[in-house]
């Protein structure tokens, strides 16, 4: 038992373009990389934001403020 062959992966590639037809993987390829870019920017979004409640970390340094990630409510200026 080893790792399959070129010629084991075109049989399957084949065999994949015969049944969905090369439109509906066209389809499939654009809409995967759509959500990919999506979920990239949804990545660079919510890197900009604090972190949820209940993460690990203790402390973070914003702006030359220390905002402590445990505390219940958030305090006027």
């Amino acid at each position: 038992m080893g790792s399959f062959s070129i010629w084991h992966w075109l049989i399957v590639l084949l065999v994949v373009v015969l049944i969905f037809g090369t439109k509906k993987l066209k389809n499939l390829g654009s809409d995967l990389g759509g959500a990919v870019k999506g979920f990239k920017d949804g990545v660079k979004e919510g890197g900009d934001s604090v972190s949820p409640a209940g993460s690990t970390v203790d402390s973070k340094r914003v702006a030359g403020e220390t905002i402590d990630v445990e505390a219940k409510e958030k305090t006027p200026r």
